[in-house]
């Protein structure tokens, strides 16, 4: 059997997959504490970031890690939630744009504010029933969770939060 070439990216190396870890942990910085975090950690850092994670290490990892999890206490949160949502039923691959934690008023914005404005579709309409689930780590979070608290508690190692959007199971 064969690579399936048409459905997974093939890695020419190792390297290449820690080049791209690290770079999605730069953008995902960029978005929370614009780079600040991850340009005052050295060189050592972001091998630990990335040992940890290779050899299966969490506190190695989170020693590190824990770090591009902080914010100041007086912001209620990061500059913006870094976050891709998948869906099966679109041509595109995935879904990516600014939002923030907090809204303009101060109230902390919610799974289902981020869905209602990103991506209306993934949400029943209110009359109407439910047709999809909002996956992250294979559970389905209550709309009203907090997007601050699960970008700190459901993230995936590169510090974004994946959301998956599947059709409702019919059976």
């Amino acid at each position: 059997m064969s690579f399936p070439e048409k459905d997974l990216l093939h890695c020419p190396s190792k390297d290449a997959v820690e080049a791209h870890f690290m770079s999605c942990m730069k953008e995902a910085d960029a978005l929370k504490h614009k780079s600040q975090v991850i340009n005052e950690m050295q060189k050592k850092d972001h091998k630990q970031l990335w040992m940890g994670l290779q050899n299966d290490r969490f506190d190695q990892f989170w020693a590190i890690n824990r770090k591009l999890m902080e914010y100041p206490p007086e912001e209620n949160g990061f500059r913006y939630i870094p976050f891709r949502i998948y869906q099966t039923t679109t041509e595109r691959p995935f879904i990516q744009k600014l939002f923030r934690p907090v809204a303009a008023d101060g109230q902390l914005h919610t799974l289902g504010d981020l869905l209602r404005e990103v991506c209306p579709s993934a949400l029943a309409p209110e009359d109407g029933e439910k047709k999809n689930q909002v996956m992250i780590h294979g559970i389905e979070p209550m709309l009203e969770t907090p997007l601050q608290w699960l970008s700190e508690h459901l993230s995936y190692p590169d510090n974004f939060l994946h959301i998956s959007i599947v059709p409702q199971p019919t059976d």
